[in-house]
C-alpha cells in the first residue's frame, strides 16, 4: 500500500471535496495525511476525521494589491520550507491537491522534491492558485469538460461527490 497527502483549503469547498474521497482513498492507501494552514477552516474540518493534519504558514493570494502583499514572498518561502519538512518525514507517493492558497507550497515543494501531485479544480473559471500549482502538477482533473481544455495537463472527470 501506499502513503498520500491531501492538501488545500482557505474555504470550506477546496477541503469537503476530500472527505467525499476519503472511502475510495482508504481502499488504496494505507497512510493519508492533510497538510493545511494553521488556523484555517480545513484544520477545523479535517480534525473531525481520523485523518493526522499537519498546518504550514501560507499567505492568501487576493488579486487586488494591499499592503499585504510585501509578506507574502516569505510567508510563501516559509511555507514551503514547513511543507518540505513535512513531505521529507512523510514520504508519500502522490499529493492530491485541491487548490486554494493552502495547496502553493505544498505542492512546489512536492515538486522540488519528485513527488507527483495531481490537482481538481473543481470551479468552471480556474482559481488562482491552481493556475500557479499547474505547472508543477502531473494532470489537472476538472469539474468541466471545457476547463480542462484551458489547462495543459488538464483531464475532464467530474466533480468528487460522496456515495448516498
Amino acid at each position: 500500500m501506499a502513503t498520500i497527502v491531501l492538501t488545500g483549503g482557505g474555504s470550506a469547498g477546496h477541503c469537503i471535496p476530500h472527505l467525499s474521497l476519503l472511502p475510495y482513498l482508504k481502499n488504496h492507501f494505507n497512510k493519508i495525511y492533510y497538510i493545511g494552514s494553521q488556523c484555517g477552516i480545513e484544520k477545523n474540518i479535517i480534525e473531525n476525521t481520523d485523518i493526522p493534519y499537519y498546518s504550514i504558514p501560507c499567505a492568501k493570494l487576493n488579486r487586488k494589491f494591499t499592503v499585504k502583499h510585501f509578506k507574502i514572498p516569505v510567508t510563501l518561502l516559509s511555507g514551503i520550507v514547513s511543507s518540505g519538512k513535512i513531505l521529507d518525514m512523510l514520504k508519500p507517493d502522490v499529493i492530491f491537491s485541491k487548490g486554494g492558497y493552502v495547496s502553493v507550497p505544498t505542492v512546489i515543494a512536492a515538486k522540488k522534491r519528485n513527488i507527483p501531485v495531481i490537482s481538481h479544480e473543481s470551479d468552471f473559471s480556474i482559481g488562482l492558485a491552481n493556475k500557479i500549482t499547474s505547472k508543477y502538477c502531473k494532470t489537472v482533473l476538472t469539474s468541466f469538460p471545457d476547463t480542462a481544455k484551458e489547462i495543459h495537463n488538464g483531464k475532464f472527470i467530474g466533480s468528487p461527490i460522496r456515495k448516498m
